[in-house]
């Protein structure tokens, strides 16, 4: 008997994947693939439901005679091992980012000799409706929370990039590329103290309060489900800091990164141009505990960035100060520099790594740029962070812009260069 394959990456059944089910019946055995876990983010798809779970939910399908875990989103693994006569799928991979995959997989099957079947995609008002429900419920704040945790354990480096308004996080949320044969995506947000307060005109010295901040963050996750790693600043004094963990984790922040400097806040990349004061290892030590004492979940996760490279300490001042933050309770090191060159970066992440094998540690490489994600992760770098990269790319286009209309006294000689607005458009969900 031949056999015909559906590859199923959803948490809830609805009439456009029973539809799927009966199509594939027409051509055979019906073999369902589950994407499995570490598949389904680098989808776009956080799950709900554990993978068990998904699997006993296809099982219980009427007309299903097997199913399967596929870890590939590009099939290799299941068509090697099944060789199915036919795959049958959505019509919604032929054009967009996914077409990659269609394409990758027609090549597989017809090696063999297999045949590739698009259905029409069902799409109506229920449909969409439990659509919508499922990504409400992945914005909620228990299961976006612990996502970054989740994110750890399953990919070998988190890309984070900056959001600093409910329009970027949605830019954030919402590329998808092509690359290598592959998608490839953001997995977290940055919402970083600097683009927060640039975007309000105000300058990069905490004078953003935390309620002003809270409400961006607030814009964000109400058309987001990325989980949210949040800037910190010094966390300020320790009896506010315990205060602001429990608001972050309400919020379903996933982690803050507090650096260890005290005193009125400078952007770390004057480095000593600026007076600048790093807190001793006790009293940060003391502030970590006590926000890791407050918080409710364990979930949420606070990471002590290291100022000791920015400021000159030396290498020894900040393996003693990652050493300690650990002790104290953190669940991460960020460790930061403004040299163009990565090599003081990467000797640092050696080192620790040779004491400490578990310990996440992120860099923001904004001043060593040339370094990729793949290099980083193989001197132990689990989260990078983009942290402005959107910010400075906007200003200078809207700067010029503004400067060419005042030059030409219209609109015409821009326009060439501006998306159109019913495209910005198409990145807000109606409800």
């Amino acid at each position: 008997m031949k056999t015909a394959y559906t590859c199923f990456c959803t948490d809830v059944i609805h009439e456009g994947h029973l539809n799927i089910v009966n199509e594939t019946r027409k051509y055979g055995r019906v073999i369902i693939g589950a994407l499995s876990d570490k598949a389904l983010i680098r989808y776009n798809k956080f799950p709900t439901v554990s993978q068990d779970e998904r699997v006993k939910l296809y099982r219980s399908l009427e007309g299903v005679d097997e199913v399967v875990i596929q870890d590939d989103m590009l099939y290799d693994d299941v068509i090697s091992l099944i060789k199915p006569d036919y795959i049958i799928h959505g019509d919604n991979w032929v054009t967009g980012p996914e077409k990659t995959i269609r394409t990758h997989v027609e090549e597989l099957i017809k090696e063999y000799g297999g045949e590739l079947i698009d259905v029409p995609y069902t799409y109506n008002e229920k449909v969409r409706k439990i659509d919508l429900q499922l990504r409400e419920k992945l914005a909620m704040p228990e299961y976006r929370r612990k996502r970054l945790h989740d994110l750890l354990k399953m990919t070998p480096i988190v890309k984070a990039m900056e959001a600093h308004s409910g329009l970027t996080g949605l830019i954030v949320e919402k590329t998808v590329v092509e690359c290598d044969g592959k998608l490839d995506q953001f997995d977290a947000m940055w919402i970083s103290s600097l683009c927060d307060s640039t975007a309000k005109g105000k300058p990069d010295i905490e004078l953003v309060d935390m309620t002003s901040r809270f409400r961006t963050i607030e814009d964000i996750t109400e058309v987001t489900t990325k989980p949210i790693i949040f800037d910190g600043d010094t966390g300020g004094l320790t009896e506010h800091f315990v205060y602001t963990v429990r608001s972050l984790e309400r919020l379903g922040v996933s982690a803050v990164i507090i650096e260890d400097k005290t005193g009125l806040k400078k952007n770390s990349l004057f480095g000593t141009e600026v007076e600048q004061t790093q807190a001793s290892i006790e009293e940060f030590s003391a502030k970590i505990s006590a926000g890791k004492k407050a918080q409710l979940t364990d979930d949420f996760m606070i990471i002590a960035r290291i100022e000791s490279l920015i400021l000159e300490k030396g290498m020894e001042d900040a393996l003693l100060r990652a050493k300690a933050f650990v002790e104290a309770g953190a669940d991460g090191i960020m460790i930061h520099s403004r040299q163009k060159d990565p090599s003081e970066i990467l000797e640092f992440c050696d080192k620790f790594r040779e004491e400490d094998k578990t310990t996440p540690i992120v860099v923001v490489p904004t001043s060593f740029n040339s370094i990729t994600e793949d290099e980083l992760s193989e001197h132990g770098v689990n989260v990078v962070i983009y942290a402005n990269q959107l910010t400075r790319s906007a200003f200078p286009a809207m700067q010029q812009t503004a400067e060419d209309i005042l030059k030409y006294h219209r609109a015409k000689e821009v326009d060439d260069r501006l998306m159109p607005i019913s495209k910005i458009i198409t990145l807000i969900d109606e409800i």
